[in-house]
């Protein structure tokens, strides 16, 4: 069977405006939010910069105590260019935790799983292998917002 090969690509940082978030309401998949990203920052070897501000998380909240994120951000890299960056994704915890969570609690690593898959695009020129790249991303709460390190797979 084909292994997987697998390298860091960037570690993204990003600031969440809780202040802002938008209350869609519960429709038949479950409870939607929209929480504006004000900023942020990525770092990596071969790709690193300013996240711009004004994108977002079109959140939902199953039942099943799964969050569904579906992230839009457009970074600007240290040497110019911008690339759309977007990633869908679950954050899946037990019932407890989740609970803890939507009530604005930082969990620790081990209390849940955060797992997102990317898609970048570009027309910057230094950038354009970006556009094929297939990545995943493993994502840790903080007070401000998540972390993700995002890894490209060959």
């Amino acid at each position: 069977m084909p292994t997987l090969n697998w390298r860091h690509l960037t570690t993204l940082q990003l600031s969440l405006d809780f202040s802002q978030i938008l209350t869609i309401g519960t429709s038949g998949i479950g409870s939607r939010r929209i929480v504006p990203i004000s900023g942020g920052t990525f770092k990596g070897e071969r790709l690193s910069g300013t996240v711009l501000p004004g994108g977002g998380d079109w959140v939902i909240n199953r039942a099943d105590n799964v969050m569904v994120v579906d992230v839009r951000l457009t970074l600007q890299p240290s040497d110019g260019g911008l690339i759309y960056l977007t990633y869908q994704g679950a954050l899946r915890a037990p019932a407890d935790v989740m609970a803890r969570f939507n009530k604005g609690e930082v969990l620790s690593d081990e209390e849940f799983n955060l797992r997102t898959v990317a898609r970048f695009e570009t027309g910057s020129s230094p950038y354009l292998w970006l556009n094929d790249m297939i990545a995943v991303g493993v994502g840790k709460q903080t007070k401000s917002g998540p972390i993700y390190d995002i890894f490209q797979i060959d």
